[in-house]
């Protein structure tokens, strides 16, 4: 009996040896690191081209915000944006268009649930976390210097 139980254990972890993938460390580090320089170069161009159109840094810094969430949110819509961050992982993932791919992912997986019980319910159900933990740590941070301020320490 006991002997019918270690062969179906190891039959259990030949399996999944079979089926776990295997990834090369730094070729996956390549990949965000290629994907991530990409689209900061896309980000870079956009900038270099408002700036040649005459804005102001920070109005160029805004458009070039808009006009990446627009690009990922559009890629997201036509689902080729989970393919670029499958590849490049973090790389997709990290900058403003990873956020903003959290963001529209859900809303188009939930459609079909309804506008108040699916995309309102599930629209942030990624970039939630992000957005809650990002307000409070601001709110903590926004508090001690309001603290060392009063007291004359910055």
């Amino acid at each position: 009996m006991g002997n019918d139980k270690t062969k179906q254990q190891e039959a259990y972890n030949e399996y999944v040896k079979q089926v776990t993938p295997t990834h090369s460390l730094p070729v996956q580090m390549l990949k965000a690191f290629v994907t991530g320089g990409l689209i900061c170069v896309l980000g870079q161009e956009i900038l270099t081209v408002a700036g040649n159109y005459g804005l102001d840094k920070d109005t160029a810094g805004s458009w070039c915000s808009m006009i990446l969430i627009l690009c990922s949110i559009v890629l997201t819509g036509l689902n080729i944006y989970p393919s670029i961050a499958k590849f490049g992982g973090a790389g997709a993932l990290v900058p403003i268009t990873g956020f903003a791919n959290s963001v529209a992912a859900p809303a188009i997986e939930f459609k079909k649930e309804g506008q108040v019980f699916g995309i309102g319910c599930k629209i942030f159900t990624i970039a939630g976390p992000v957005i809650l933990y990002g307000i409070f740590t601001s709110w903590v941070l926004g508090l001690i210097y309001w603290i060392l301020r009063s007291l004359g320490i910055v």
